[in-house]
């Protein structure tokens, strides 16, 4: 077979390739814990991607290590069929957390797909004095050490606002890191800790009854979910950087053509019309929808924006 016949053939070898993907159970790895709107949107996408690849695709949540855990253990997956649904926290904010991880994204890892974007919002205990986030900065003033916040970990999107906030301001507020972000609005709602910062799907049954208040918002707008919240821009912390973006990673092994796959056919699900309505804007995300290559250099933009956010916030773990 000449070698021009060869190269011919390629793009139709490719292509069957990864048409015959999955032949087996998907696994869709989730680094944070169950039940928050991560790990939400991971199990909606997980039913309707089963419907659509024929094969049994499950979410194994791997918690720890603002993300560490979950990540390594897809880094090292051999089997071709284990994916990574993960947030900005993994790619963007860890390479310049962390000392050195188990891991090295850009050998490991291969991006398909940026699936949405969302924002937090500060929230609060119902019974907390400040109604404002300029009240609640007077009260850290006039009793330094006195407040304590939540996050879901060093380097966590709550930490990295709150202590944006501390510099600014020159307060010091107590940082109480949780499991996850189900259990840091929870450590809100019971009053064990005053604040914390949260997605709208975590914060919004808490909200409707009356439990935990909203400061503030971290996106650039208002949200039309809740338009009667600020921004933090509005508020005079422009630089406060609260927002969250959710993809779907593959590892670096897996063939081009099934990435392209995998990319198209979570790009189709999250399109349709009921599943976008409901799980995306329903949850107040904003959907992107980008391919690898585009996603891959939003990931570098992005990272070398969050790596001038944590040297101003002097977050670090050795």
């Amino acid at each position: 077979m000449t070698s021009a016949l060869i190269l011919g053939l390629a793009p139709s070898w490719a292509q069957a390739q990864s048409q015959e993907w999955p032949s087996r159970a998907v696994r869709l790895v989730v680094p944070y814990p169950a039940g928050g709107g991560v790990d939400v949107l991971a199990r909606a996408l997980a039913q309707k991607l089963q419907d659509k690849w024929g094969q049994a695709v499950t979410v194994d949540n791997r918690p720890g290590a603002n993300t560490l855990v979950g990540t390594e253990a897809v880094a090292r997956a051999t089997d071709g069929h284990t994916l990574l649904f993960t947030t900005d926290a993994t790619f963007t904010i860890n390479p310049h957390l962390y000392a050195r991880l188990p891991y090295d994204l850009d050998r490991d890892f291969a991006p398909v797909t940026h699936l949405v974007s969302f924002s937090q919002m500060l929230v609060v205990n119902a019974e907390f004095p400040a109604k404002t986030l300029n009240e609640l900065v007077t009260l850290a003033r006039q009793k330094p050490g006195s407040l304590s916040y939540a996050s879901y970990g060093p380097g966590s999107q709550p930490q990295l606002a709150t202590e944006m906030i501390k510099q600014k301001t020159g307060t010091f507020i107590v940082h109480i890191p949780y499991r996850g972000i189900p259990q840091a609005v929870m450590a809100v709602v019971s009053n064990e800790v005053p604040m914390t910062w949260s997605g709208i799907p975590s914060a919004r049954a808490h909200l409707a009854s009356g439990k935990i208040r909203a400061l503030a918002y971290g996106g650039k707008t208002r949200s039309s979910a809740y338009p009667e919240v600020p921004t933090v821009g509005e508020l005079g912390f422009a630089e406060v950087d609260a927002n969250v973006w959710v993809g779907l990673f593959a590892p670096a092994s897996t063939p081009a053509a099934t990435v392209q796959k995998i990319h198209r056919d979570t790009l189709a699900v999250i399109t349709e019309p009921d599943f976008r309505r409901r799980e995306v804007e329903g949850k107040a995300y904003d959907f992107a929808g980008q391919g690898p290559e585009e996603f891959k250099r939003y990931i570098a933009r992005e990272s070398d924006s969050r790596k001038i956010t944590l040297k101003a916030s002097g977050a670090k773990i050795e």
